[in-house]
């Protein structure tokens, strides 16, 4: 074999050799610019939890908080912490800023309309008048409730029932039902006090007022419709028997707004949550309890 094949079958040689290590480094820098880098990872945070914090009315409360868990299974980075403790103390509670949403199952006073809240209704009530099912009084006109609650008419047998002396149960300083039913009924002197009888009973509570009404046979009350049940038997007013029905068309007098307060402007979050509970999917919780507001 000449130099001259000598050297040809060399060069072949070391051209292989070039191409193969060529196309191995090729290959390498691919995989490594294809392949995700650990260090170089973004992990997505989780969603930040968002609370809101909603304090008032004991009628607003278990509708709000039926409303409340529907909306958390949407929105399941948020928390929601309800309180019933009365309509004036949720109303204090926003204006002072240490609730996010009062409740209230009364219209706000001047002095808290002057505190500049937005009112929002998520639902309407009526307030129904009851005595223990045994009474066969089946109904009263205004005026006579109005004076069995301040105490003028003290015997069933004024309005032609029993011979027997009237127990008046009412709801505590503060209440929302309270404060409305005193309202409608003219409970209230010129100076905006209360009239009702001060020998009336007081329960904390639409439950309490059934439970007292419940277990006294001669005994009168007011409570929310919402919670109305066969424990307690509800008059008509002015021939009127307080109905969902009777109170859209305008018949059932004794009925009122119920309300969610905020300050004007609130947080995105809030205003979410305030949304969600005039959507339709909430009214049909309203529903079951009240009356819708649409």
């Amino acid at each position: 074999m000449n130099f001259r094949k000598l050297f040809k079958i060399g060069a072949l040689l070391t051209l292989s050799v070039s191409v193969l290590v060529g196309c191995g480094g090729t290959e390498e820098s691919a995989n490594n610019s294809s392949a995700p880098s650990a260090q170089g990872e973004t992990v997505a945070a989780e969603p930040e939890e968002v609370v809101i914090s909603i304090v008032g009315s004991t009628t607003v409360t278990p509708v709000v908080e039926q409303i409340a868990e529907a909306y958390k299974e949407l929105n399941p980075n948020t928390k929601i912490e309800i309180q019933g403790v009365g309509s004036s103390a949720g109303i204090k509670a926003v204006m002072e800023g240490s609730a996010d949403i009062g409740m209230a199952s009364r219209e706000l006073k001047a002095g808290e309309k002057a505190a500049g809240l937005k009112e929002t209704a998520v639902a309407h009530d009526a307030i129904a008048i009851v005595v223990h099912p045994s009474n066969f009084v089946t109904g009263l006109t205004t005026e006579q409730a109005k004076q069995i609650f301040e105490g003028k008419i003290t015997n069933w047998s004024e309005i032609g029932g029993d011979d027997a002396p009237i127990t008046v149960v009412t709801r505590e300083d503060g209440s929302g039902t309270r404060g409305a039913f005193e309202s409608v009924m003219g409970l209230v002197d010129e100076d905006g006090v209360s009239t009702i009888s001060p020998v009336a009973l007081v329960s904390e509570g639409n439950g309490a007022v059934k439970a007292s009404v419940a277990s006294k046979d001669n005994s009168i009350g007011f409570i929310s419709l919402g919670t109305l049940d066969d424990t307690t038997k509800a008059l008509e007013v002015d021939g009127v028997f307080p109905s969902s029905e009777s109170t859209i068309a305008g018949d059932y007098k004794v009925s009122r707004r119920l309300l969610v307060l905020t300050p004007e402007n609130v947080s995105s979050d809030i205003q979410s949550f305030l949304d969600y509970a005039l959507s339709p999917e909430a009214q049909v919780i309203v529903s079951e309890h009240y009356i819708p507001v649409n």
